[in-house]
């Protein structure tokens, strides 16, 4: 027997091995393409972008934290949407729409409240911090975290 038939006899196994791991390779990535339909893996949801800026406002003895959006995205003001959280209290039950840039909200003790309507007054007293922060609903993000300092 010739090296060269000898050589060839050799290899007879190594054909079908490397068929098996490409069809192996190419069901793995097939599974992982349709679990990502089927799963819905896409990019994250994005909270808005907005500049917004909280300061304190006082009306003779009633104090309100007042918050100007300053640019950026639209904020939807509902509690549905964005959920608004004052030293750890979450405020509830207010439907306000989009808050564009220019726009001014004022924050009470339990309300959120536009130009037309008036927020019940925050207890607190001069030198008080009050942190301030707003959160997307949709996807867990962070809009603005704020302090205030009456």
């Amino acid at each position: 027997m010739s090296k060269a038939n000898q050589f060839l006899k050799e290899e007879d196994a190594v054909s079908p091995v490397i068929g098996v791991i490409l069809m192996v390779a190419i069901t793995v990535i097939l599974a992982a393409v349709i679990a990502a339909f089927v799963f819905g893996m896409g990019p994250p949801e994005q909270a808005p972008q907005a500049s917004l800026r909280a300061s304190a406002m006082t009306e003779g003895t009633d104090k309100y934290i007042k918050l100007e959006h300053q640019g950026g995205d639209a904020i939807v003001m509902s509690d549905s949407n964005t959920k608004v959280v004052v030293n750890g209290t979450t405020l509830t039950s207010y439907t306000l729409g989009e808050y564009k840039a220019g726009e001014t909200l004022y924050l009470g003790s339990d309300t959120l409240a536009n130009n037309t309507t008036t927020p019940t007054a925050l207890s607190v007293s001069t030198g008080d911090t009050l942190n301030v922060k707003i959160i997307d609903v949709a996807s867990q993000q962070m809009i603005a975290d704020m302090n205030v300092r009456f």
